[in-house]
């Protein structure tokens, strides 16, 4: 897994503007009111980040299974504590003392220098206690260097700005104080911590007092709501009901799967070729997505089917099975969810659509030479090793089938491993695999339905050609008496047709067939000699996977 950083640096901040300095004490009453204004912007970054089914399908016959850039007060520097006004143009009066509000100093400090603690940009140079009363008796100070920030070409923080003397001062009313340097670093730091863009305007009226106005994202991430129906309100229903599976032999061989809760009583539906490693004397657990984990035990599982049924040991009171669907009734284009643990990634949400119905998948659980087979829904939410056992749910979060089995990538996986999604999953349609999970919790094993004649498993395009010999290579192809005999299906025969879906080949033939129940009559369309014939067949049962 690998994670993968992206976004906008923020830009350096801009120093607060210079805010000139109070007028030096003169003999005439005047009184100066500096202006200027600053709106700083700021971006945040942002970065995203970015285990193993036993059955991968091969071919035709598939086989189952930011950086905070901004920062506080801006660097002190000398010059731009205190920025020098114009010079009095003649003997200045005594200027009456005006507090200002802006300024943040504590203790007694030298004239023209910061007081200790201020911000750069609220502190203001002292005017001389007396000034001499005919000639100026005393020398103004020399106005202080313009700081670098304010020349061309110049270096340091906030180079971008260009420091404006101001013009003599005008008798005014109204002041419009700049942004201090502490309120600057309240909104980066505001910014950096809530990830927000703020705003932040200070307009001081020596009448009012000082107004200020932020305006930030209307909801936290953690106050939205999502809306019923959405992906997120489904999922965080039913990942509740979904666990991952832990499977060892006892040889100490196994893998990880995943599976749902099926009724109350504590039984996990999941694919057989999950569990089948743990079936003869191994060890198998289930955690669900608290991360509580319990102990279980193998009730039933069908092979043919690709279907177990699991039950939990000191099972939880408060168990929600998953609402089940009704597959048949499943359209193209309809939204599907796949919950899983891919690579043994739990608690994994993804979504996709139905692809296709009735699609023939042959699969192995890998531990035996037995195949299953199914009459696939396929979807391209993405499924991976590990998915397998799992639900794919509707847009009404109800499961209309369980994840068995992918196409994957002819190149295999990333360094030789296992192959991941390409956008081609299977999942056994819900029907059949309530069917099959009833007959497990029941009797422990799975009744098939047959014809009564073996056919060939090779590829082939024009049907399903029935073999000259039976399915263990001695005895004839079609049972003697049984439903393929009685409707007077023959070796040779090719069967193109089973009710109204097209048969391609053995194994579709077999998906199909399995999709109903012993005793159901279908309608099978074959060839012989070069002639198309119709005849109804009632199918007979096969009980276990022997």
């Amino acid at each position: 897994m690998s994670t993968e950083n992206e976004g906008t640096a923020v830009p350096p901040a801009p120093s607060a503007p210079p805010v000139p300095v109070d007028t030096p004490a003169a003999p005439a009453p005047t009184a100066s009111t500096p202006s200027g204004t600053a709106a700083p912007s700021t971006t945040s970054g942002s970065g995203s980040s970015s285990g193993s089914a036993a059955a991968t399908p091969s071919g035709p016959e598939a086989s189952a299974g930011g950086s905070e850039g901004a920062s506080g007060p801006a660097p002190e520097q000398a010059p731009r504590d205190a920025v020098p006004g114009s010079a009095p143009a003649g003997p200045p009066a005594a200027a009456p003392h005006v507090p200002d509000p802006y300024a943040h100093t504590t203790g007694a400090h030298a004239p023209g220098s910061p007081a200790p603690g201020s911000h750069a940009s609220g502190a203001h140079a002292a005017a001389p206690a007396s000034v001499a009363a005919s000639g100026g008796a005393w020398p103004p100070p020399p106005p202080p260097a313009v700081p670098s920030y304010a020349q061309d070409g110049g270096s340091g923080w906030g180079t971008s700005w260009t420091a404006e003397q101001p013009s003599a001062p005008k008798p005014s009313g109204r002041r419009r104080g700049g942004l201090v340097a502490a309120v600057l670093a309240a909104a980066l730091v505001a910014g950096g911590v809530g990830g927000g863009i703020g705003f932040w305007a200070a307009d001081r009226n020596e009448d009012s007092g000082t107004d200020s106005t932020t305006v930030a994202a209307s909801e936290a991430p953690a106050d939205l709501k999502r809306e019923p129906g959405s992906v997120a309100d489904i999922a965080s229903k039913a990942l509740p009901s979904v666990v991952t599976l832990e499977a060892q032999s006892g040889s100490g061989e196994g893998g990880t799967g995943t599976g749902f809760v099926y009724d109350q009583q504590g039984h996990i539906l999941t694919n057989n070729h999950v569990v089948a490693s743990a079936a003869e004397g191994g060890k198998l657990s289930a955690t669900f997505s608290n991360g509580k984990k319990y102990d279980a035990e193998v009730v039933g599982r069908a092979e043919g089917y690709d279907v177990a049924v699991i039950k939990l040991k000191n099972r939880p009171a408060d168990l929600r099975p998953l609402p089940l669907a009704d597959s048949d009734k499943v359209a193209v284009g309809d939204s599907t969810i796949a919950i899983g643990a891919p690579f043994g990634l739990s608690n994994t949400v993804t979504t996709g659509i139905v692809s296709a119905k009735n699609r023939p998948v042959t699969s192995s659980d890998g531990a035996s030479n037995k195949s299953s087979y199914m009459s696939a829904l396929q979807t391209d939410a993405s499924i991976n090793p590990g998915n397998s056992g799992g639900p794919l749910l509707d847009a009404r979060g109800a499961v209309i089938g369980i994840n068995s089995a992918i196409k994957p990538a002819d190149s295999g996986g990333l360094g030789g491993g296992q192959s991941g999604s390409i956008g081609l999953g299977f999942a056994i349609p819900v029907n059949q695999a309530k069917n099959v999970a009833q007959q497990l919790i029941r009797t422990g094993q799975a009744t098939y339905p047959v014809i009564g004649a073996s056919v060939s498993l090779a590829e082939a395009s024009k049907g399903a050609v029935i073999s000259d010999r039976g399915a263990s290579g001695s005895g004839p192809a079609v049972e003697p008496d049984g439903p393929a005999d009685k409707a007077g299906l023959k070796s040779g025969d090719v069967i193109t047709k089973l009710d109204d879906t097209v048969i391609d080949s053995g194994p579709t033939l077999i998906g199909q067939i399995w999709t109903h129940k012993p005793g159901d009559t279908v309608k099978i369309t074959y060839e012989r000699d070069g002639k198309e014939r119709t005849v109804d067949v009632t199918l007979g049962a096969r009980k276990g996977d022997s």
